[in-house]
């Protein structure tokens, strides 16, 4: 993919939730033909349709890329108020204002608006059935995007989302490892894992391609939580960032229980996405060893 002639007039690309993992990354990897505002939460309520129209009005984006989201899964069962409010309509008043001032859209999404119960990778247009507030709520979202810019917006599914910023599985785990702790790791749910620099440079490949509709992306291969976990511990080791062996112990969702319930498998299929984008994805761990390379 090449990028716009140098005399061609930038893209002006509006980032929500810019202090989140993703909205780093996508401040940190933006191309040089793309003129970025990022705005966190202090600078941007979703939930304040004026000042939306103000944030239009005043940096006159070409693009959208809503990276903001209510991401606590296990609080959101005693907040879905609160679940709803961002992650639903935050993402319907983006969308509105977006399609009333011919803005493009670009939304993230979930792996957990899918129930875990397929054999295979979820295809975009598989049949979604959330089990519990956090995927009802991003569901939701994704349903208000599509009723009000159904032509002029993309909705990017992606799963297990980690980076070197932020709280996310990778640190915690790194944190425990560190403290010497003993770990249970739940082995009975399976998924991909993806760093958020990834995902943030097939953000702006497919703002460039104008692609719209609905979409997965996600670093190749599989894993579960417990394969995860035992990576990370390796892949530590290897740079210098851990020195002792914890023990890891696969256990099941029921041993393990928590206030949301996940789905047992929500591996989606990227393919469609990979073709777009157009060069081959990093297997989930060759990706985990370069975000750890960063805190080394």
């Amino acid at each position: 993919m090449t990028a716009p002639p140098e005399n061609s007039a930038p893209t002006r690309v509006l980032i929500t939730g810019a202090a989140g993992q993703l909205g780093r990354e996508l401040c940190r990897t933006a191309p040089d033909h793309m003129q970025v505002q990022a705005l966190d939460r202090a600078a941007l309520d979703i939930l304040e349709p004026a000042a939306i129209l103000d944030a239009l009005k005043q940096h006159q984006p070409h693009l959208i890329i809503n990276a903001a989201a209510y991401t606590a899964v296990d609080q959101a069962e005693s907040e879905p108020e609160k679940a709803f409010a961002i992650n639903a309509k935050g993402p319907e008043n983006l969308a509105l204002a977006a399609s009333r001032h011919g803005v493009r859209l670009i939304h993230l999404s979930t792996d957990f608006v899918f129930d875990g119960k397929a054999g295979s990778p979820y295809a975009p247009k598989a049949e979604t059935h959330p089990i519990n507030l956090y995927g009802m709520s991003k569901r939701a979202g994704e349903q208000a995007v599509e009723r009000l810019a159904p032509q002029n917006s993309l909705i990017l599914r992606t799963s297990w989302l980690y980076s070197a910023h932020g709280s996310n599985f990778v640190k915690t785990m790194l944190r425990l490892m560190k403290e010497g702790r003993s770990l249970r790791v739940i082995a009975d749910q399976v998924g991909t894992p993806c760093w958020a620099l990834g995902l943030a440079e097939a953000l702006w490949k497919l703002a460039d391609l104008r692609a719209s509709g609905l979409l997965h992306w996600g670093d190749a291969g599989v894993a579960s939580w417990y394969d995860f976990a035992v990576a990370i511990m390796e892949e530590a080791q290897t740079l210098g960032l851990l020195d002792q062996s914890p023990i890891i112990t696969p256990v099941t969702s029921a041993d393990y229980q928590t206030a949301a319930r996940r789905p047992s498998y929500s591996v989606l299929d990227r393919s469609r996405a990979w073709a777009l984008v157009g060069t081959p994805p990093l297997h989930w761990r060759a990706a985990l060893r370069l975000m750890l390379q960063e805190l080394a």
